[in-house]
Order: C-alpha cells, then structure tokens, then sequence
C-alpha cells in the first residue's frame, strides 16, 4: 500500500509573505485547509513542513508553509511536489479508495457465472476519471487494456490488503 500521496506540485510565490500557487492533484481542493503537515520533494531533496495556512477555491490553492516568508525563499521550490502521508490523507468513505493503492491490483472474473473468480483477466493499470463513473484500465498479459465501468453490476469485490478485485464481465466488454 501507498504510504504517501502526492497531493500537488508548487507553481510559483504568491504575494509578498511567502505563500505560494500550487497545481492540486486531488478531487477536492479544500482538504487543503485541514492540512497540518506535508512533504516537499523536489528531485532527491526533501522536508517536512508545517503548513501555516491554506486558502482554497474550486480552481486555486495557495499554501504557506513555516520558515518560509518571501517571494525569493519559495522561488527554489518551483516543481517541487508536496506529499501527504496516509496518517494524514483524508478519510474515504466505504467503497473509496486512493488511486494509488488500486494501480498494480489483479483483476480476476467469473468465467462461468457460478462465483468463481478465479480466472485471471490482468491487473489494474489506471483508472479514468469520466464524468459518471470511474473506469478501471485492466492490461492483460497480451498487453490489451480491457476498460471497466466501476459500477455495482461490474466491481464485485476490491481487496486491498489481498491485492485483487473481482469484476463482472458485462456481455461485450472483452470485445472492445
């Protein structure tokens, strides 16, 4: 399981007081104002932070982390990628999950329809966030990337821990 998440990279300082812009890579921009302490990690450097504070809207975050105060000191931190770790990730809800823990999963289906799972279709290689649902890219062994909508009739199991997910496969779904 992933211990970190990357939660978004720094753009560039923002105002005088040395906060700055940062690119989110999460759904919801507002977990950033729970934040109390990310990782910075800029090529094979890194530290710990304390965030002092965080605004945050739909389309813009702006951090400002301890020690740092002028537009100048973040000016090295450009590209730099903030993490958060699991202790301090928000909290999903049942049936969530983080991306990052269900890329490398095994997907297995019911070949029969008698609720044995146990003939291997490929492991989880992405997940697409669409509209609606999600789809999870599954890339079997001959390197095809079958596509699976993540709704009930489809995502029967998802196992973390054990590293698979049990799918069914709707009628025309290996024929794409």
């Amino acid at each position: 399981m992933q211990k970190e998440f990357r939660v978004g990279s720094i753009i560039k300082p923002h105002g005088v007081h040395g906060e700055f812009k940062v690119f989110s890579t999460t759904e919801d921009n507002a977990r950033f104002k729970k934040l109390k302490d990310v990782i910075i990690r800029k090529g094979d450097k890194e530290f710990n932070a304390e965030v002092v504070s965080a605004k945050a809207s739909d389309t813009d975050v702006i951090l400002k982390i301890k020690g740092y105060d002028t537009p100048e000191s973040i000016e090295p931190l450009r590209r730099a990628d903030i993490f958060v770790t699991r202790e301090n990730a928000i909290e999903l809800e049942e049936g969530e999950y983080f991306v990052a823990d269900l890329l490398g999963l095994k997907v297995y289906y019911d070949k029969n329809d008698d609720g044995d799972y146990s003939t291997y279709l490929g492991e989880l290689t992405d997940v697409l966030q669409t509209g609606a649902n999600d789809v999870y890219v599954v890339t079997d062994e001959s390197g095809k990337d079958i596509l699976i909508p993540v709704i009930d009739d489809c995502i029967k199991k998802v196992d973390i821990v054990e590293e698979y997910v049990h799918v069914h496969l709707l009628p025309g779904l290996l024929d794409l």
